[in-house]
């Protein structure tokens, strides 16, 4: 055996330097990388002579690239070739769309932990309106409460908790918890900025849908990247114009539906005055029939020979004490960091979600989950976050939220697509979200610990408590990392 380091990323101003020492060099691209993996299937060089070939001759190694991806239509090729981009200057109403695309990975400034300032992105859609004033006078309203907010709740942060307090190193996270609160009445027009890291595939998929997004701050953004590497590797990033089905679809399915429901005389749905204080966080709509069978069918199946109809049987078979039993030897030797084994993603949950802006800026990180979502509705009412209230602070809230959406229904009118850029952290939405087990799992370690924000703790444990009701034994330990020693006892008695 033998494993090579073939190449690993580097901050671009060191290959900039780099390229001023060796200025003939034409191999400063991952391009080359790509080329010589993808003949791997087809050579009998090693990889490491393929990889030296590809340096060699990199236009050869473009070639290559562009007939293997384009032409004979193997884009997995282009996965190899990876870029780390820095993402500046953008609103979280943009960030949510870069989001959405599963196989990248981004860090974002945190409205948790950093206290912003007036910092927002002004749309083109408003200016072009001629109501730039109001959309700023507005956010400037946002901003004042703001830090109104945090000045009340950092003192108030400092008093609840006197044993933390009492620590200077617990300083942070006790400014913190001031901060995430403060944040709900900041719109979704706040400046911020994230790294990432795309591989060249999904970057031309991302490319081609920021160029397809209504938002003119979407499309800009898509150009800028694209403008950021297409000289870096032209071989692997070709088709960035938007297609019929990127700029249609969603207009013709909104016009089907409308049409339809037109039919039917309008949709139906709780009047808006009762959606606040009635809608539950977490309602599960539908969860695989008879999940805790299909899992331990699952892990018979696995750990057998049997075929599934036959590992079924067996499960059918079995008393509620084997059935539990089953479930014990999966989980006796797991600890908090473990995920649960593969055969727990054969049941699924799907939820509605109503959440808030500033949940849902959590929520969307988990894209192993299947997650379609709903505009922002002010009808939905607003989250409030209970220490608002304890420091007296929710009737100066409540009257930026009212001024807020006051503007925004003129904005909406004017410029429909960029409304949503001046609706607060506090507005809410609806999210459908189909889960699996495994991944709920996860989901629960992370959100439902006490160190998670409150938010999105209070969402996952009411998801917690409704999945636990229907498949009380695969979701056994389903708890927060914190209660994770609590459960394995329940379990398994003292370890």
């Amino acid at each position: 055996m033998e494993i090579r380091l073939a190449g690993y990323n580097l901050d671009c101003d060191i290959i900039d330097a780099c390229k001023k020492y060796f200025p003939d060099r034409e191999d400063w691209t991952p391009e080359t990388i790509s080329a010589a993996y993808a003949r791997i299937s087809r050579s009998p060089k090693t990889v490491t002579e393929l990889r030296a070939d590809a340096r060699a001759e990199v236009e050869k190694a473009r070639r290559s690239n562009e007939n293997i991806v384009f032409a004979m239509g193997h884009s997995s090729v282009a996965e190899h070739a990876v870029f780390n981009l820095d993402v500046l200057g953008v609103s979280r109403l943009l960030v949510e769309e870069i989001e959405r695309f599963r196989l990248c990975s981004y860090t974002e400034k945190s409205q948790r932990y950093v206290l912003f300032r007036d910092d927002f992105v002004l749309p083109e859609e408003v200016r072009r309106a001629g109501l730039a004033d109001a959309f700023t006078e507005t956010i400037r309203a946002q901003y004042a409460c703001y830090h109104a907010l945090y000045e009340k709740l950092r003192p108030h942060a400092f008093a609840r908790h006197p044993d933390l307090a009492a620590e200077p190193a617990n300083r942070a996270l006790l400014e913190g918890w001031a901060k995430e609160d403060a944040r709900y009445i900041i719109a979704l027009a706040t400046e911020t900025q994230l790294g990432m890291t795309v591989n060249a595939r999904n970057l031309e998929l991302m490319l081609r849908r920021l160029a397809a997004h209504p938002l003119l701050e979407a499309q800009a953004c898509g150009r800028e990247m694209y403008a950021s590497t297409k000289a870096v590797a032209p071989s692997l990033i070709r088709y960035t114009e938007p297609t019929a089905y990127d700029t249609r679809t969603g207009t013709a399915l909104r016009e089907a539906c409308a049409a339809w429901l037109a039919e039917r005389g309008g949709p139906d749905g709780p009047a808006p005055a009762d959606r606040e204080a009635g809608v539950p966080p977490a309602r599960l709509v539908h969860v695989t029939p008879e999940a805790d069978d299909r899992i331990a069918a699952a892990l018979v199946y696995g750990t057998s020979t049997l075929p599934l109809d036959a590992c079924r049987r067996a499960v059918d078979a079995m008393t509620p004490a084997a059935r539990a039993d089953l479930f014990q030897a999966a989980f006796r030797h797991l600890a908090s960091h473990d995920a649960v084994r593969r055969e727990f993603e054969y049941a699924d949950l799907t939820y509605e979600l109503t959440m808030s802006a500033s949940c849902f800026a959590q929520w969307k990180r988990h894209r192993m989950a299947t997650i379609t979502v709903q505009g922002y509705d002010p009808a939905l009412g607003v989250t409030v976050p209970p220490a608002i209230r304890e420091v007296g602070m929710e009737g100066a809230f409540r009257d930026v939220v009212a001024r807020t959406e006051e503007t925004y229904e003129t904005i909406r009118r004017a410029a429909p697509e960029a409304a949503p850029y001046l609706l607060t952290n506090a507005h809410r939405r609806r999210v459908l979200t189909k889960i699996n087990v495994r991944e709920l799992y996860h989901i629960a370690r992370l959100r439902a610990d006490r160190h998670a924000q409150w938010d999105i703790r209070t969402l996952t444990e009411a998801m917690l408590d409704l999945a636990q009701k229907v498949m009380p034994l695969a979701l056994m330990l389903a708890a927060g990392k914190d209660r994770f020693p609590e459960r394995m006892s329940e379990a398994f008695g003292e370890r």
